[in-house]
Parts: structure tokens; sequence; C-alpha cells
């Protein structure tokens, strides 16, 4: 893989932002905005619930001016994504009542959303559990509330709910992950008053309306890990533009532990094959440690490299679906519990294999490209969750890939 291309908005930012549309009483305007199926459900969802959007040139415009069908997010709407749980705060503090769904998504977990539940009834929302739902009521008042653990839906939630708040409202041990932060961005230019951003600790003040604004997604920093992790694991030399190589940091840092060559830059990062790869271990951790999206992609690229790899896995307890699938392409990891180990270097053959989730799916994918012979990627719908057009993109890397037709197995 060799070449330059643009990091894509990021989706984890653009979901949450979508969703804030739900608070306005002016059109919100988002640039960046990926290409990606998420995006088009949550879109779906919105005009569901009376927020109507439309492309204008290289922008998103959301509306929301509509009257909604009927005031909840139904399951068929949101069953293939987890974000859609975001219309929960959003819904509450505007209109004074929620019903949502409980969400799906990919299968890599069992990610409960106890912490949004329990971040709205200290807000003073009356919150039940009824036949698969999650119904909220009330008018909402400043208060104080400390997550149990950092969760990144969870915080953009509760922090949607607590900007139309009567009071002032104190969030603690909140995520920090960019997406996170991005938000809280967007809802100030909108009119909230908040304290904090990008920090454990968020102070709302509550204000009785949100206008419009123009905004600007951040750089997807998963995306763009997926293709330069793919430079080193294919000897190549990639540079990624419209990057954010603070965001990046934790991948950076092990990159160049494992051997590859990275040079950040302005708004841009490069990164190229050393001289031999050699194997690191990683704990993933909410952010600003390594992030648990990247250990897939982080684990194929482990199967190339020199010594023995553990990669803890700490987030998810179930996110270690694509070993076999590694395994079928002639990987050798052994998993414990939470915990695998990646022997390398082994060379990999092509072979069909299946993706289970989102990104199990670019972890395949890289691992093809590294193996000898073709592969088969089956189930890719779960990589078009997230990823913009990753085969022309990995095609323009002069990558040997192409999307093709035909029934999807099981």
């Amino acid at each position: 893989m060799t070449g330059t291309i643009r990091a894509s908005g990021a989706k984890n930012a653009a979901l949450p932002a979508l969703a804030a549309s739900l608070l306005a009483s002016e059109p919100v305007e988002l640039t960046r905005v990926p290409a990606v199926r998420d995006i088009r459900t949550m879109r779906h969802l919105l005009d569901h619930l009376g927020v109507r959007s439309e492309e204008r040139g290289e922008a998103l415009v959301l509306h929301p001016d509509g009257e909604p069908a009927d005031g909840e997010a139904p399951y068929e709407l949101v069953k293939t994504m987890r974000a859609s749980v975001l219309s929960l705060g959003p819904l509450l503090a505007r209109r004074g009542h929620a019903r949502v769904s409980l969400p799906g998504g990919c299968s890599i977990g069992v990610r409960p959303i106890d912490q949004h539940l329990a971040g709205l009834a200290a807000l003073g929302a009356d919150v039940r559990l009824e036949g698969g739902y999650v119904e909220a009521t009330g008018r909402l008042v400043g208060g104080r509330f400390r997550f149990e653990m950092p969760t990144v839906t969870g915080t953009e939630n509760v922090l949607m709910a607590a900007v139309l708040a009567d009071g002032v409202s104190v969030l603690e041990n909140c995520a920090r992950e960019p997406e996170v932060a991005d938000l809280a961005r967007l809802l100030v230019r909108m009119g909230a008053r908040i304290e904090g951003v990008g920090g454990e600790t968020l102070t709302v003040e509550g204000v009785s309306e949100l206008g419009g604004a123009r905004h600007e997604i951040i750089p997807d920093r998963i995306e763009g890990g997926t293709y330069l992790v793919g430079a080193a694991l294919t000897g190549g030399d990639v540079i990624l533009e419209g990057a954010e190589p603070a965001d990046l940091a934790p991948l950076l840092e092990k990159l160049a532990d494992a051997g590859a060559r990275v040079e950040p830059g302005e708004r841009r990062v490069r990164v190229r094959a050393g001289g031999g790869l050699i194997s690191q271990d990683v704990e993933t951790s909410p952010h600003p440690g390594f992030p648990t999206d990247l250990q897939a992609q982080f684990m194929a690229l482990m199967t190339q490299a020199r010594g023995v790899a553990t990669l803890s896995e700490t987030v998810f307890e179930n996110r270690f679906q694509h070993v076999p699938e590694l395994v079928r392409l002639g990987a050798a990891i052994e998993v414990k519990g939470h915990v695998a180990q990646v022997h390398g270097p082994t060379p990999l053959s092509g072979s069909p294999v299946m993706a289970t989730d989102l990104r199990a799916s670019a972890c395949l994918v890289l691992a093809a490209l590294a193996a000898e012979g073709e592969s088969v990627v089956h189930r890719i719908y779960h990589l078009d969750r997230g990823y913009e057009d990753m085969e022309g993109k990995l095609q323009h890397l002069g990558a040997s890939v192409e999307r093709v037709s035909g029934p999807e197995p099981g």
C-alpha cells in the first residue's frame, strides 16, 4: 500500500452530531459527514422523529421543523445500530418524553446502557424499561452525576439532555474521547453553556433553547488508523491527509515501537515500513489509551511481527471473534479469556473468511492484503457501517481488491 489518501469524517462523531439536531430550533449544517450505512440509518431515524435532512453540496443540513411520526424510535429503525440510543437524551430534553427501542449493533459484547439511564434519572427523569423500550418522561433539572466508568455514548446522551435542563449539571468521570469533545463544541456553537470540554468533568448550565450552527466533523481516527496499520503490515508507505496526529497518538506510538517509520505533521501523518516488525503488547482502554476499535487491526499487524505479542481487551468481553478467521489465514494466536497471544511472524495464505463485526471486517481485509494468494471476505455489510469507499481507497493505494456480488453465507 503506497500513496496518499484523505481521512474521512469520523462516523462516531457524526452520529451524535446528527442526534444533536433533535435539540435545535434552527437548521444544523454539518460538513465532512462520512457516506456510510450508519449515517443513512440515523438519517432515517431522524426523519421519523421530525428532523428532515438534505445534502447541500458537501454539507448535510438538518431541519428540525417537521412533525414526528409518533415520537418514538422504533425497533425496526434502530436494530442495526447502537448509536440510535443517542436520540434518548435529546428527545427527553426537548419534548419532555422519549420512547426508544433498546439498541442493536455489532455482536462484540453486552454494552449495557444502564449509565445512560442513571444519568438521566439524576437529572430528574422518570426512566423505566418496558417491552424492549426505554421510556423516559419529566422535566429535567440540573444535578450531579458520576459515571461508574467512562462511557462514550453515555456521556454524549446525558450531556445532550443536560444542555436544556433547568439549572447547572456537573457530570463526572466523563469519557474523554475526541468524538465527545467534538459533540460538546457543536453544542456550544448551538448556544449551550459547557465548561471542561475534553476533560473528565463537564459543567453544564442549562439554557431554554438551542439554535442552529455550522460544524465540521473531526477526522476519523479509527478509519485513518486502519490504513496506517495497513501501510506497516504490507511494507508500504501511506500519507494520511486531513488527519489529527494527536488523536492517533496511542496507535502511532505502538507503530513506531513495532519498527514502522512514523512521521506526524500538520494535519497529516505518514507511516512507512521500517527494518522489520517487532512484537508489541497492547492493552485497550478508554481514551487516551489504546482504542478498542483498533485492537483487531493491530492484531493483524502482529501476525507479521517477530516475537510474541500479548493483546489484552479490557473494554468489551467478546471482541476476539476475528481470531478464528485470522487463524484460517495462517496466524498463530492463542486466546485465554480477555488476552490473546500472537506468535509471529507467520506466513498468511489466501482463504475465504467471514466478518463478525465492523472492526473485525477491517482486520480481515488488512490480513488478506498481506496474505499470499486470493482471499474472499464475506459479510462486508459490517464494513459498510463505518468505512467510506474502503475498496476505492485501497485501490488508490495500489492494493488488489474488488467488491464482488453474491450471496452472503449463513
